[in-house]
C-alpha cells in the first residue's frame, strides 16, 4: 500500500533501531546505570516508606526485625555493635567527611571537593530536616545501652555513612581503587546500619529510608556536577 514501508525496509529499519540502541546504552551505561540505581529506585524505595509513617502504618519488617535483634544480643556483640555505631557518626564519618573535602581542596581538585562538600554537607542537613518533618518516635521495645533522645526517621547513621561510601566510590571508580574502596564501603554501611538496629535505637525503616535518602543526593550532586568529566580534573 502506498505510503507504508515495505516489510524488508521495516526490518531494516527495525535492525538499525536496535543498533543504534545499544550503542547508546553501551555509551552510556555508567549514567543509565546511576540514574536507575541511584535515583529512580530510592526515590520509589523512600517515597512508599514516607507514605508509610505519614499514614501511621506499622511497617510488616520493622518489629519482627528488631525482636530478632534483641534475641540474639549478647556482650560480644554489644561492643562490636557499638563500635560501628560510633564510627558511623561523629567519631568516624563526620571527621572523614571534613578531612576528605579538605584533603580534595588541598590537592586542587576543586570540582571534587565542591562535590564532595555539598553531598556529604547537604545530606546532613536534608536529614535534620526530615527528621523534623516526619518526626517519628524511636522504638521503645527495651531500654537501650546507646539511647538516642532525637526523632528516627530517618537514621541520620544510615544516612550519613551511606552518603559518605557512595561519595568516596563515585570519586574513586575512574581510578585502580574503585574495588578495594567499594569493598570496604560494603562492609563499613551495612555494619551501620545493623548496629542501629541491634541497639535498638531505628526501625529497620529508618536504615533502608536513610540509605534511599542518601543515594539520591549523592548521586544527583554528582550528575550535576560531573556529567561528562572525570571527576579530577583540575579546573
Amino acid at each position: 500500500m502506498a505510503g507504508h514501508p515495505r516489510p524488508a525496509e521495516f526490518a531494516r529499519h527495525l535492525r538499525t533501531g536496535l543498533r543504534e540502541g545499544r550503542r547508546f546504552v553501551g555509551r552510556h551505561a555508567w549514567a543509565l546505570a546511576l540514574l536507575f540505581g541511584g535515583l529512580l529506585l530510592p526515590i520509589w524505595v523512600f517515597s512508599e516508606l514516607a507514605d508509610e509513617i505519614q499514614e501511621a502504618e506499622a511497617i510488616v519488617f520493622d518489629e519482627p526485625l528488631l525482636r530478632f535483634a534483641a534475641a540474639v544480643a549478647r556482650d560480644g556483640f554489644d561492643r562490636v555493635f557499638l563500635f560501628f555505631s560510633q564510627i558511623g557518626y561523629a567519631w568516624g564519618v563526620v571527621p572523614v567527611d571534613i578531612a576528605l573535602v579538605l584533603a580534595l581542596l588541598a590537592l586542587r581538585h576543586y570540582r571534587a571537593g565542591i562535590f564532595a562538600a555539598i553531598a556529604l554537607g547537604g545530606a546532613g542537613l536534608l536529614n535534620l530536616a526530615a527528621k523534623q518533618a516526619f518526626a517519628r518516635e524511636r522504638p521503645t521495645l527495651w531500654e537501650s545501652i546507646a539511647p538516642e533522645q532525637t526523632y528516627s526517621f530517618p537514621s541520620g547513621h544510615a544516612m550519613g555513612s551511606a552518603a559518605l561510601a557512595l561519595t568516596l566510590v563515585l570519586l574513586a571508580w575512574p581510578t585502580r581503587w574503585r574495588w578495594p574502596v567499594f569493598a570496604a564501603m560494603a562492609v563499613f554501611v551495612p555494619m551501620v546500619g545493623l548496629s542501629r538496629i541491634y541497639l535498638g535505637v531505628h526501625y529497620p525503616s529508618d536504615i533502608v529510608a536513610g540509605w534511599a535518602a542518601a543515594s539520591i543526593w549523592v548521586v544527583g550532586v554528582y550528575l550535576m556536577t560531573f556529567r561528562r568529566r572525570t571527576p579530577f580534573a583540575r579546573h
